[in-house]
This record gives C-alpha cells, sequence and structure tokens, in this order.
C-alpha cells in the first residue's frame, strides 16, 4: 500500500471517529443490536446451542470455527433494518440498498454510505429560537456565519451551531426553509422546505441526518416519507418522493462582522440551551488541510485542481461553474456572461472569514475569506444592468454611478447606496465535493 494511500485511510478512520464521538453528545443511548434482536434471535452460536435457563449445565467447551461469522457492524445494521419506522416504505439506511423495497434511485445506491452517526445522530435543531443582533456577545469577529435572507427578513447562523447540528428547520415569514451545512464538504445550502406531495397537493417537509454520506456530503431524510435527498442539489434520490426538488435558496457564508454591519436588523440563531455541545470548538481539526477522507468519496478525483482547493460552485441553467477562488482572491471580482443582453453573473470575495474547519477553535481558523454571488443588477435597474470593476483602492465600484459595494452585494456609497444587488445561490465548497457531483464542470481561474 503507497504512503499515500495510507494517509487516505488514516484520515478516513480519523474522521468516522471524530464524527462518532461529535454525535455521541447529547445523544439517545444507542441500543445494542443483540438486545435490538427478534424474540427468540440471538447473535450467540453457543446461547442458541445450549440455552440460558437457570440451572442448565453448561456444555462442553469446543473447538468448532463458526465460518462467516458477522461482525458487530453487520449485526448492528441488521438490527436496524428491522427497527419499525413510522412510515410504511421508509429509505433511512441501510433500507436504501433493498431493491424489492426500492427498485429505482436516481444515483448508485452503492454509494451512499455510512458516515459513521445513526440517523438524527448528529440532530437537527427542529424548534430554533434567535436573538437581535446586538445581544450577541459570543461570536468572534471573524467567525463564519451563514446568512439568508426572504422577503426582507434576515436570519443568521453561526457556523459553531450549524457544525453541530447540520441542519436548522425553520420558517421565515410563513415560509419553512431548511438551513443546512455539511463540514465534511464545507458548503452551507438553503432549501424552500415545500414540494408537490404524491397527492399533487403541497406538501411541507423537515429534515434530519440520515447518517449517510453520498460524495463525502450530507444525505438528509425528510420525516413525512423517509426519502433521502442529496445536499448539494436538494434531490430525492430514493424513496417515496423520488425524483422531487428543493428550490434552493441564496445563502452565504461570511464573517460575523460583515454580517451585522450588513443585516444590523437579522435575528441570529441562539445556542440550543437544552445542549452540553461544546460550542466554538471544531470537531474535525485541522481538516482544512487534511486529504479528503477516501472512504466517503467514491469517484476518482478531478486532477484539474487539487481536492481541497475552494471553489465557488454555480449552477447556471444546463450549465455548472466553478469558480477557483485562488485567482479570485487576487482581483476580488469574477466577471461571468450569461448570454447576450443580459447582466453579467458577478463573484465577490472580501478577505477576513476565519475557516470553520482549521485548528481546535472556530475563532482561531485559518482567513478563508468570504464570496458573493449575483446579477449585476437590482430590482429598481433591471433594465439597466450595471457594470462591476475594482478601482485601485480593491473597492468594487459600478462604471454608471462610482456606487462601491460590499460581498453582500450592496450599494454601501454612492448614488446607489441603499440597493442591493439581486442574489444567486451558489455552493462555496471543496472542489472534490463540486466536482464529484458535477465532473462536467467549466473551471474558471
Amino acid at each position: 500500500m503507497s504512503r499515500s494511500r495510507v494517509v487516505q485511510v488514516a484520515v478516513a478512520l480519523v474522521l468516522a471517529a471524530l464524527i462518532g464521538a461529535a454525535c455521541a453528545v447529547d445523544r439517545e443511548p444507542v441500543v445494542d443490536a443483540r438486545a435490538a434482536a427478534e424474540p427468540g434471535q440471538t447473535d450467540s452460536p453457543a446461547d442458541a446451542e445450549t440455552g440460558s435457563d437457570a440451572g442448565t449445565e453448561p456444555a462442553a467447551a469446543t473447538e468448532t470455527t463458526i465460518e462467516n461469522y458477522p461482525d458487530a457492524q453487520t449485526r448492528a445494521l441488521a438490527a436496524r433494518a428491522r427497527e419499525r419506522r413510522p412510515v410504511a416504505n421508509s429509505a433511512l439506511p441501510p433500507r436504501h440498498l433493498e431493491p424489492e423495497r426500492h427498485p429505482e434511485s436516481l444515483v448508485d445506491r452503492n454509494r451512499i454510505v455510512s458516515g459513521g452517526p445513526t440517523p438524527d445522530g448528529i440532530p437537527s435543531i427542529d424548534q430554533p429560537t434567535f436573538s437581535p443582533v446586538e445581544a450577541i456577545d459570543w461570536l468572534a469577529d471573524d467567525e463564519p456565519v451563514a446568512v439568508l435572507t426572504i422577503d426582507g427578513q434576515t436570519r443568521i447562523y453561526p457556523a459553531q451551531i450549524l457544525i453541530w447540528h447540520e441542519i436548522v428547520n425553520d420558517d421565515i415569514n410563513g415560509r419553512p426553509v431548511a438551513m443546512t451545512y455539511c463540514p465534511l464538504c464545507n458548503s452551507v445550502v438553503a432549501f424552500d422546505a415545500t414540494v408537490t406531495g404524491p397527492d399533487g397537493g403541497d406538501l411541507i417537509l423537515d429534515f434530519g441526518t440520515s447518517g449517510a454520506l453520498y460524495q463525502s456530503a450530507l444525505v438528509m431524510y425528510d420525516r413525512q416519507t423517509e426519502s433521502l435527498w442529496t445536499h448539494f442539489d436538494g434531490v430525492a434520490v430514493i424513496g417515496t418522493l423520488l425524483g422531487a426538488n428543493l428550490d434552493i435558496l441564496p445563502a452565504a457564508m461570511v464573517s460575523w462582522v460583515d454580517a451585522r454591519e450588513a443585516h444590523p436588523e437579522a435575528a441570529v440563531l441562539d445556542r440550543p440551551a437544552d445542549s452540553s455541545r461544546p460550542y466554538g470548538t471544531v470537531p474535525y481539526p485541522n481538516y482544512e488541510t487534511a486529504p479528503p477522507a477516501s472512504a466517503f468519496v467514491t469517484v476518482e478525483p478531478d486532477p484539474r485542481l487539487a481536492a481541497k482547493e475552494r471553489v465557488v460552485g454555480i449552477n447556471l441553467g444546463d450549465r455548472r461553474i466553478a469558480v477557483d477562488r485562488r485567482a479570485l482572491q487576487q482581483t476580488g471580482l469574477r466577471k461571468i456572461q450569461i448570454g447576450a443582453g443580459e447582466p453579467d453573473l458577478v463573484v465577490l470575495w472580501e478577505p477576513g472569514t476565519a475557516s470553520a474547519l482549521d485548528g481546535e477553535n472556530i475563532e482561531d481558523g485559518v482567513a478563508v475569506g468570504s464570496v458573493g454571488v449575483f446579477l449585476a443588477t437590482t430590482d429598481e435597474d433591471a433594465d439597466e444592468p450595471l457594470r462591476l470593476s475594482v478601482d485601485a483602492t480593491g473597492a468594487v465600484v459600478d462604471d454608471r454611478t462610482g456606487s462601491t459595494w460590499n460581498v453582500r452585494g450592496q450599494a454601501i456609497a454612492g448614488p446607489l447606496a441603499g440597493r442591493t444587488l439581486l442574489p444567486l445561490a451558489h455552493l462555496d465548497t471543496f472542489w472534490f465535493a463540486w466536482s464529484g457531483y458535477h465532473p462536467d464542470t467549466e473551471l474558471i481561474g
């Protein structure tokens, strides 16, 4: 075995152990697989032969070798598959592997692999509470936070909470929303949690963690049908809702100081009061620079970039675009033409945001900056696209009015001050994760 392969396997084992340790905090005790066995069923050949009634003489010891005796993990999976679920056609692992139960799957079902935890072993936040910006004294300026604005109302979700829960089931202005974060692929994705149900009507979903990964990314399940959903695209890939799509909402990971200055009226997610998780610490220390866990990545890496290079992934109609953040950081702005007469797609970068995946404490993470993706126009200027550039001071300005724009797409100075560029959904993620989902992606330097 090569040295690089040894390192990859070691990292995978360490990650699995870390994930297991992380989800053990605040989790209900796991029932031993033997206790979950069906009545009359045992996992001990000796018990099966001799029985366990009081007063029975023990059988004489033998040297019989039991061939192919299932290991603890196999027995635990078998016990989990026998557990009763609250829905009739659950696809929760390992049930997703049963073609008789689920004859169709939109991805190779064998590439949906265990990440270590059981379903809901990493608990979602289902009844979130929020505080005003001015009440928050436990976030450092450079700590990363996810920001989502819907109908003029902004929510801020600190990474130090998301990294321990991965899903927040929320409601913003009456709109059900799932804010999700996958630490292993370093991606924040927000979804509209309403889909068309089997009966043709609206079905509001709430989500939990399945304990499984696809291409090293979170696999969610909905609690209404227990279908499995992939994190990068919000598609039900197996189960009752097979083929359903969640609408992706424009969310971004920025620094706490940028978020609070851009949105002083926002509501900030509270740390759950009933949790003893060590918020602010990193459950995957040094993952920022470690190689990706090969046990969780089931396709060959794309050699165009190093696996852990950060990219900005954009779904633009039938186009899949990845912007190399190294080049973006040199200029702070990347413009992409999307069609004749159409406003440019602009990708903005700003320094200062810490990585949530480096070292032992999030606030001490290496600076990686933050990005925003927008159409170069505003609601008020839809018929007259803006032309953005970077001036001699490094500020992003529009050539028509000279207004200055920040990474949140807000005009902070000049004639257009107070206006906002039209945001687009994007993924700020690692190259191995984006290219694994989208092998045909364009790569823009």
